[in-house]
């Protein structure tokens, strides 16, 4: 199935499941993403998700059946398994509002950290993959590798130099332990995490505002926790979230019982090779489309390309596992 036709094909699985549903549908589609990670159409009251090619069925149907069964924590399906609709696995779910990126002063860093410790707290259940933090961190190294590699027979000498930025990037990413590489297993990995959070990954159900949810399970599966304190901790880091913000996320999460950190005193031993992760991913992504769209870095991406560089002179705070 071509990208022109998978749209389609997935808005009328929505509104087949929308206008299957009791309650009446209010009707409008609508395309709320379509990247290579995943597509994803709503009709009315119903979400159609194209997971990404390559998904394995058994694993999505584990961490369907973790949302569904904490309907507290993490959005519940509709339905129990995948769906295959042209060789792509897609999952329906109800609709719910999502936060709201112009008004970056009410994003809910609070609900966020609590739903986290919760999840945190939860027995994983056996069998369960793990999370794939980690791998989508080696990933962006991967495409970024590819995307800047020199190209034989251009350029004034036969070749084209790779992107001077990508230099930085590895740099700071041979500085992780191999676990925070996806090269080895996490030191103790047995946790129920997320895998992927910010704050796209949250929503009010019911729409428009009930109870905020954590939504997407691509990632979800065991690991260490502090991965999903990550990417606000790199944010923090490199001056992209208000102290303050930092601040409330970080003690929500403590006084909600979260395992990752310690319940007082300093987080950074725990935070720091994750955040130091996120922020090598979050920079190889932004090198990655730079290039891809041939315009220089903004001011947020050159932000976080500078903290790899100043990571790559200083060893993590922690970690069991040394980079080799």
């Amino acid at each position: 199935m071509t990208p022109a036709q998978l749209i389609p094909a997935l808005t009328a699985r929505a509104r087949a499941a929308a206008h299957a549903r009791p309650t009446p549908c209010p009707c409008g589609a609508a395309t709320l993403a379509d990247r290579p990670d995943g597509t994803v159409v709503r009709h009315g009251d119903t979400v159609a998700k194209a997971h990404p090619p390559g998904t394995g069925p058994a694993e999505l149907t584990s961490r369907l059946a973790v949302a569904a069964s904490h309907p507290g924590i993490l959005l519940p399906p509709l339905t129990p398994a995948p769906l295959d609709l042209h060789g792509r696995l897609v999952t329906l779910w109800p609709y719910g509002t999502p936060v709201d990126p112009d008004d970056p002063d009410a994003a809910p860093w609070e609900a966020a950290a609590t739903l986290l410790a919760r999840l945190h707290r939860t027995p994983p259940p056996d069998g369960l993959p793990s999370m794939r933090g980690p791998v989508k961190a080696a990933q962006a190294i991967t495409r970024l590798r590819a995307t800047t590699a020199p190209s034989p027979g251009t350029g004034p000498h036969g070749a084209t130099d790779p992107h001077p930025a990508a230099a930085l990037v590895l740099r700071a990413w041979a500085t992780l332990p191999t676990w925070a590489r996806a090269e080895a297993p996490p030191p103790d990995g047995g946790t129920l995490c997320h895998g992927d959070l910010h704050l796209g990954q949250l929503v009010r159900h019911p729409a428009p505002d009930g109870p905020w949810l954590l939504i997407d399970v691509d990632d979800l599966g065991v690991g260490v926790p502090a991965w999903d304190l990550a990417r606000p901790a790199a944010w923090y880091a490199c001056g992209l979230l208000p102290p303050d913000a930092w601040a409330r996320f970080l003690a929500a999460y403590r006084e909600a019982g979260g395992p990752a950190v310690p319940a007082d005193g300093d987080p950074w031993p725990a935070l720091d090779v994750p955040a130091r992760a996120l922020t090598v991913q979050t920079a190889a992504r932004a090198v990655t489309k730079a290039v891809a769209a041939g315009r220089p870095l903004d001011e947020v991406e050159q932000a976080v390309l500078d903290a790899c560089d100043r990571m790559s002179g200083l060893p993590p705070q922690s970690g069991r596992d040394r980079a080799t």
